[in-house]
């Protein structure tokens, strides 16, 4: 049998790593040209003086085979946090290992040791894979609400008081 993977929290030598995969990902998506965050924005996102979010890393053996980036959500209704999962990578050639699994057991446990009534992501409608692996969770669809975005120009517009439309 296999060595199980291993679960640890990221570090700061770990941002070289995380980033590769987040291209790696983007890449997949088909939104390479979307990346445009760097080593060093990633690196004071973890790890600067007020860290936004945190990550774990996981290895199969001596070889890092993943990463969970995440960040405390709040439910107003529950009255309660939770954690937003904002991506999950396993490398490609490593998949079906265990390691993607792994990684939701350990967030989901991380949630539950914070009081955490959630742990939530998105997932891009036609990724039939990530979509069945998370089904084999129970995870549910939350198929009522659709994700919305503000950004770059859209984003500076509103916080000038500008309006998009009518």
């Amino acid at each position: 049998m296999s060595e199980p993977p291993r679960i640890r929290p990221a570090t700061r030598e770990d941002v070289a790593l995380m980033f590769s995969l987040i291209v790696e990902l983007a890449e997949y998506e088909r939104a390479a040209d979307q990346v445009v965050g760097t080593e060093e924005m990633l690196a004071a996102a973890l790890f600067g003086p007020e860290p936004v979010a945190e990550a774990l890393i996981a290895e199969l053996g001596a070889e890092p085979a993943g990463f969970a980036l995440f960040y405390t959500s709040f439910s107003t209704w529950q009255c309660i946090p939770g954690i937003w999962l904002e991506d999950l990578v396993v490398r490609e050639r490593l998949r079906g290992a265990g390691i993607g699994g792994a990684l939701i057991r350990e967030l989901a446990a991380i949630a539950l040791q914070r009081g955490c009534g959630r742990l939530e992501w998105a997932v891009l409608d036609w990724n039939a894979p990530a979509i069945g692996f998370y089904d084999r969770f129970g995870a549910e669809s939350v198929n009522d609400w659709r994700l919305r975005r503000l950004d770059g120009g859209a984003l500076r517009r509103v916080a000038s008081g500008e309006r998009a439309g009518p």
